[in-house]
């Protein structure tokens, strides 16, 4: 069934330039970015982006992260996205990542692990719904 997920290509990965490598790992994995643009989180965003972690400790941390350089948010479509592109992204630790996974490949740590992506449908919908319109997105 095709679906659409929400990316973050987060700040470690602007930084570092790498965007259009994780982008090819995105594509080789049969994923198609349908939406994208490059964007500076506000603290405002970033606080809304990340409630769930709110009461977590990292919360303070994980907003300046993101904040502190440009981002990349994505749209991705494919069959079955967001458990594919889960799959792709690797486990958030990148110790115990796959191999060929974008985290595997190109994240620094547990906290710089390059991407974001949505961890369910629902939440796909309403994280795109953040920073994207439909007159974004083709089809």
């Amino acid at each position: 069934m095709t679906e659409r997920t929400f990316s973050i290509l987060k700040p470690d990965a602007t930084r570092r330039n790498i965007t259009g490598k994780i982008n090819a790992v995105i594509e080789g994995a049969g994923l198609r970015i349908v939406g994208q643009r490059r964007i500076r989180l506000t603290e405002a965003q970033a606080k809304t982006f990340y409630e769930v972690h709110k009461e977590r400790p990292f919360y303070g941390e994980l907003v300046s992260q993101m904040t502190a350089e440009p981002v990349v948010v994505q749209v991705l479509e494919g069959d079955n996205a967001v458990a594919k592109y889960r799959e792709v992204m690797g486990a958030t630790n990148p110790e115990q990542a796959a191999e060929g996974t974008i985290r595997k490949l190109f994240a620094l740590s547990i906290g710089e692990n390059s991407v974001h992506g949505s961890d369910s449908l629902d939440n796909a919908k309403l994280e795109i719904a953040q920073f994207f319109t439909d007159a974004d997105i083709p089809g």
